[in-house]
């Protein structure tokens, strides 16, 4: 039997010392990019494994990740962890993922779990605004997309993505709106509603009435379907010309109800949506969005997982608009239609 490479073995083969190869080993981010490299390469070609129980026992962690999202079934979700993933493989660690289907408890019971594993920091994506309160520990803890607890967070810059699809739908001359609001209970739903709402009602007090109505639901398909076809049930004069969505989710439900009941997307209604899932770019129109950049809020979160001193201050990434084929210019009404309906402005917050 042929003998199991060692870290000195590693050390030789990528012309390095064997303080390096420990350094990339334990995923410290003060690693030179290049060394890393030639690491991992050399562990890649020698076939090294490194004995994660007896480091555990030295340590008293391991070179684990534990992951918490609300929902694996959400797309959304399921990218951002995939994203995370590769983000911590290239910080020579694992993944640990457990899905708390938006239960506070179920939460709580999964990051217990990571704890007793000795994982070397966890990640979670809240359920909602009041879990993580009574989490007290020595072991990293990172809020992503969502706050958890007083836990640093990194997120997209809510506010500012929601004000871009404000700013696009006015630009399109979209003046009967309707939002399609995430969960009151989540820090997330609510800045992206305050900040669309603020930025309608910008334009409405400067240029002129606007109306705008506000429907809750969750981040979810069901959410968006129902509530569009409760709008779109109306009469042609008084139903909105655009629907803007606080997730893509409840877009595409949205782009359902408009084609059940055979209104055309863009040309009588445009619909918007928040995340850039990938199905975003495959549904038919495809859907005009706010895209987060998952790949870099996952690299940032397990960066400042890793990297000592810890960090304590919450990151912001912008997001950006993505045009696509769901949007367009608002209909004109025919003159009989103008003759019927009034001009107005209403704000449901």
């Amino acid at each position: 039997m042929s003998k199991m490479p060692t870290v000195k073995d590693v050390a030789e083969y990528a012309g390095v010392s064997v303080g390096t190869v420990s350094r990339v080993l334990s995923g410290e981010a003060a690693v030179k990019p290049l060394l890393r490299e030639r690491v991992n390469e050399a562990i890649s070609a020698l076939g090294y494994r490194p004995n994660v129980t007896a480091r555990a026992l030295r340590t008293s962690r391991t070179d684990i990740i534990g992951l918490v999202v609300p929902d694996i079934t959400n797309p959304f979700f399921a990218q951002l962890a995939a994203s995370v993933e590769r983000a911590a493989l290239e910080c020579a660690h694992s993944l640990m993922l457990a899905s708390s289907h938006n239960d506070s408890e179920a939460e709580q019971s999964h990051v217990s779990a990571f704890l007793d594993r000795s994982v070397r920091g966890i990640i979670v994506v809240a359920s909602s605004d009041g879990s993580g309160l009574d989490l007290s520990t020595s072991v990293p803890v990172i809020s992503l997309d969502r706050r958890f607890g007083a836990f640093p967070l990194v997120s997209t810059n809510h506010a500012q993505a929601a004000t871009l699809i404000a700013d696009h739908l006015y630009g399109l001359g979209h003046r009967h709106i309707a939002y399609i609001a995430g969960p009151a209970d989540t820090e997330a739903g609510r800045m992206r509603k305050d900040a669309f709402v603020r930025r309608i009602d910008g334009f409405g007090k400067a240029y002129g009435p606007v109306e705008l109505e506000i429907a809750h639901g969750r981040f979810d398909y069901e959410s968006g379907e129902r509530i569009a076809r409760e709008l779109l049930s109306r009469p042609p004069q008084s139903r909105p010309t655009a629907i803007a969505a606080a997730s893509d989710q409840q877009a595409i439900g949205a782009l359902r109800a408009a084609r059940d009941l055979k209104i055309d997307v863009p040309r009588k209604l445009s619909i918007t949506g928040f995340d850039d899932i990938s199905l975003a770019n495959l549904v038919v129109p495809r859907l005009t969005t706010v895209r987060q950049p998952a790949d870099m809020l996952a690299r940032r979160a397990v960066r400042l997982l890793l990297e000592e001193p810890r960090g304590m201050g919450d990151e912001m990434v912008d997001g950006s608009l993505i045009v696509r084929g769901s949007s367009g210019p608002c209909p004109q009404p025919d003159a009989a239609a103008r003759k019927s309906k009034p001009v107005h402005g209403k704000f449901d917050a």
